[in-house]
């Protein structure tokens, strides 16, 4: 195995502008990450509300409620109650929590007997940040394989070459010592855990070995790509592996955007990949219970969600446009006025190639951060609850964002 690692040590922050693509006409204002409900299409069969329900039920009755802790008991209690009044054509209260549809689609591949846990992970994960709730672990840590990419889409920080430039000293791969050291620490308390953040995750060299390190210890690992890299070993280390969603990222229909807006990328070569994918999936794993989604970034109104399903369904059980950010240029974006505190401080926590923790990727330079797990001696958890980090959190709930940088840029809530 090559060996990998950092490249520099000194960072250049640098604050030069980068000009913004003409194909990005998006203009947003204020809004959450993830999706909008018209720009997610479900192609694969999902469980319906009443199914899930009958399978909490009946978990439920074969015992499983009294194999978690109390405040989970409670959790599921109001999970219960959530589909019991949205049967009964009830407003539903401020705690309230029923799945999405593609949630439902993650939840028909879960084991009946994962049941409780994954409906206890999805209402922390979508909760917690609206309720304001902290428990000792992130619902959702995501780890950096990398953070060198071989695109450099037009809507990524990537195009800012402070930051991706070899000697910027942010550009390495993750070590699979520091990985599994990560991994010992939130196995049993995380159950959702993201492979992807800055940079491309396919190109650590020993990015199978990490996924072979996470089998059987958590219920929600997906991995991020933009499958260049998609050859026959990789998808046959992917499909084998235990993940449970696997996303492919494509904004386009069309050869001639999709080249535009991911460039460096081969809109023939993405496409023998994927159908390569898929063969393999149909062949050889036909009983994988990975979940596929094709996801690409919603930049302006010519990326339409009809035309993306149609292209790309037959190799998806989900095909959605996120909604976009403008993470291009994060540091020199206008000053906001957005008070609405951002939901990744009680979601989600990024850990990085070098070991740096960090509170969200808008800031890919790290300016928020205060911890590295390979030089403090915390732990994840120690962090997640540390004073520094529970005073973004205050600052972000008194309005007072904006006097963090470059949360007073950032649009997301």
């Amino acid at each position: 195995m090559a060996k990998q690692g950092k490249e520099m040590a000194t960072p250049r922050r640098g604050s030069r502008p980068t000009p913004q693509s003409e194909l990005i006409t998006e203009n947003p204002t204020g809004r959450e990450k993830g999706f909008k409900a018209e720009n997610i299409r479900v192609i694969a069969p999902t469980a319906e509300d009443a199914e899930v329900a009958k399978r909490l039920a009946d978990r439920l009755a074969a015992g499983d409620g009294h194999r978690i802790n109390p405040s989970d008991r409670t959790l599921v209690a109001t999970i219960q109650a959530s589909y019991e009044r949205k049967r009964a054509g009830v407003s539903p209260e401020v705690e309230d929590f029923t799945l999405s549809d593609h949630e439902r689609r993650e939840f028909r591949a879960v084991q009946p007997t994962d049941t409780l846990r994954y409906l206890i992970y999805r209402y922390k994960y979508q909760k917690h940040p609206e309720l304001k709730v902290i428990e000792q672990h992130p619902p959702c840590v995501q780890i950096e394989p990398t953070s060198i990419c071989n695109f450099r889409c037009i809507m990524c920080y990537q195009i800012d070459e402070t930051f991706s430039h070899k000697s910027s000293g942010f550009m390495g791969h993750m070590s699979l010592d520091l990985f599994k050291k990560v991994i010992d620490q939130i196995a049993g308390s995380v159950e959702a855990v993201t492979l992807a953040s800055r940079g491309e995750p396919l190109l650590n060299l020993e990015i199978l070995e990490m996924l072979a390190y996470c089998r059987g210890k958590f219920l929600a690992l997906k991995v991020n790509t933009n499958a260049a890299l998609l050859n026959e070993r990789m998808a046959h280390g992917l499909l084998s592996s235990d993940m449970q969603t696997l996303v492919f990222s494509i904004d386009s229909a069309d050869k001639e955007q999709y080249e535009r807006i991911r460039v460096n990328g081969n809109f023939e070569k993405i496409l023998a990949n994927l159908e390569l994918f898929q063969k393999l999936r149909e062949t050889q794993y036909p009983h994988s219970q990975l979940v596929v989604r094709i996801s690409g970034v919603k930049l302006n109104e010519h990326q339409e969600i009809d035309r993306m399903s149609n292209q790309w369904k037959r190799f998806a059980d989900v095909v959605a446009f996120t909604n976009y950010t403008p993470w291009q240029d994060s540091y020199n974006n206008s000053v906001n006025d957005v008070t609405t505190p951002c939901t990744e401080l009680w979601r989600r926590m990024f850990v990085w190639w070098d070991g740096t923790v960090n509170p969200c990727d808008f800031d890919y330079k790290s300016v928020l951060s205060h911890w590295n797990i390979t030089e403090s001696g915390q732990t994840v958890q120690d962090i997640w609850t540390s004073e520094q980090y529970d005073d973004l959190r205050k600052r972000h709930l008194s309005g007072n964002r904006g006097s963090l940088d470059p949360c007073r840029r950032c649009v997301m809530m």
